[in-house]
């Protein structure tokens, strides 16, 4: 028969191993810019990736489900065939895309599976 000490050591040990276990499985959701994606973005190609830009003025085409998502450099092409817009999508705001990044056609694009806009007053100044 286990002593009390031997019992406590196991517990502590399948404890320990199921908080490891848990950590492992955690999705590691690093949301990048667009400056950063468009760096090297032959890195991310094909790849499930989270970024945060700006919406560019004068980009959205609701006849190919198309935009641009600026960076403070870089641009990248945003395909939102597959996925509704949320509410409170406009040009000039800032959002968050998780999507694939691939090659098509001479440019970079993220293939959209998420949008996200929030809330305004989360990205003005503090006053």
């Amino acid at each position: 028969m286990a002593t009390r000490k031997s019992r406590l050591v196991i517990i502590g040990v399948l404890l320990l191993v199921l908080t490891s276990l848990m950590f492992l499985n955690v999705d590691k959701d690093y949301q990048y810019s667009v400056d950063e994606i468009m760096g090297s973005p032959e890195n991310f190609e094909n790849y499930n990736v989270h970024l945060r830009g700006e919406v560019v003025i004068g980009t959205v085409d609701e006849e190919n489900n198309i935009f641009y998502l600026s960076g403070v450099v870089e641009e990248i092409l945003i395909d939102y065939s597959s996925i509704s817009i949320p509410d409170g999508f406009s040009e000039g705001l800032t959002i968050s895309v998780k999507g694939k990044l691939a090659f098509n056609e001479g440019s970079w694009a993220i293939q959209a599976k998420e949008i996200q806009t929030g809330c305004p007053s989360k990205y003005e100044a503090n006053q």
